[in-house]
């Protein structure tokens, strides 16, 4: 692949605009960082120590320790796992609840749009701070009850994009003349609706995913997130804001992991929505 062709693709135009590499740079680090917590510190997240509770970072315990005496990198690296894994599984299955019934709303029958926008607009209508305390005060706090609690509150967004885009791509001349030529509703979606919508569809869920995470994180620090001893960054500033007075660090070093993987896949998708869809691009 030649030089000029490298540039061409979408992962070369990411890499050629500051910020999206930089975005880039920063998902990369948290992936990693994520899946080699196991090998990137010595110490498990759970094991104690309390003779050694509260200590600066230093060369045996690089963030220093939390109030237990756990490592607070060991803590923060799973707590990235926890995150990670929260945010794909949540938007990937938000997004194709979304996608399918976006492309049915869109291209079937007007009743059918009028009810499942009916029931979009009701979902969304919940805070959801106040959704998620609801369910969690009935079912109890847990992986799976964020999971559930972010696909239902955010199916609707994708929905409600999916099913503008279908209603537009709908009437177009191609799409018309595969109808006349006797195309099934299936086969009109999958081929030439869907790849269509594929780009604004990456864009949004690059910058939904650190949404899923301060979700996550918020749940968690209220103690109705991730259960203990699980390490989570919300479950960490939670136990570092009763010490603070004693130590900083653990608030710093889960606090900045938040920043910078909204940072990160705000500026990824910034930078993807350039590339997908250029009469978005950003003001010089």
């Amino acid at each position: 692949m030649s030089h000029a062709t490298w540039r061409g693709t979408a992962f070369g135009r990411v890499l050629g605009d500051p910020l999206g590499a930089f975005g880039l740079a920063l998902v990369l680090l948290l992936v990693a960082g994520a899946l080699g917590a196991d090998w990137l510190t010595p110490w498990s997240p759970t094991q104690l120590n309390v003779r050694q509770r509260l200590l600066p970072p230093d060369f045996t315990h690089l963030l220093g320790t939390d109030h237990l005496g756990r490592d607070i990198l060991s803590r923060v690296l799973h707590g990235g796992r926890i995150a990670l894994y929260v945010s794909i599984v949540a938007v990937g299955a938000a997004l194709g609840f979304g996608c399918l019934l976006g492309m049915i709303a869109g291209y079937g029958p007007r009743w059918l749009d009028n009810a499942l926008i009916l029931v979009f607009d009701a979902i969304r209508s919940f805070p959801t701070v106040l959704f998620a305390l609801a369910v969690v005060s009935l079912v109890g706090p847990s992986l799976e009850t964020i999971i559930m609690i972010v696909v239902v509150t955010t199916t609707p967004v994708y929905g409600r994009i999916v099913r503008t885009q279908t209603l537009s791509l709908k009437g177009q001349d191609f799409i018309l003349a595969e109808r006349a030529m006797g195309a099934g509703a299936i086969r009109v979606l999958a081929q030439h609706v869907l790849p269509n919508l594929i780009g604004p569809l990456l864009i949004l869920a690059s910058m939904e995913i650190p949404v899923v995470i301060t979700i996550e994180s918020g749940l968690s620090f209220l103690g109705l997130g991730v259960r203990p001893p699980t390490p989570s960054w919300g479950s960490i500033l939670n136990d570092g804001y009763g010490f603070i007075r004693d130590t900083p660090w653990p608030v710093i070093a889960a606090g900045a992991p938040i920043v910078l993987t909204t940072l990160g896949f705000t500026f990824l998708g910034e930078s993807l929505r350039d590339i997908f869809d250029p009469r978005l691009q950003r003001e010089p």
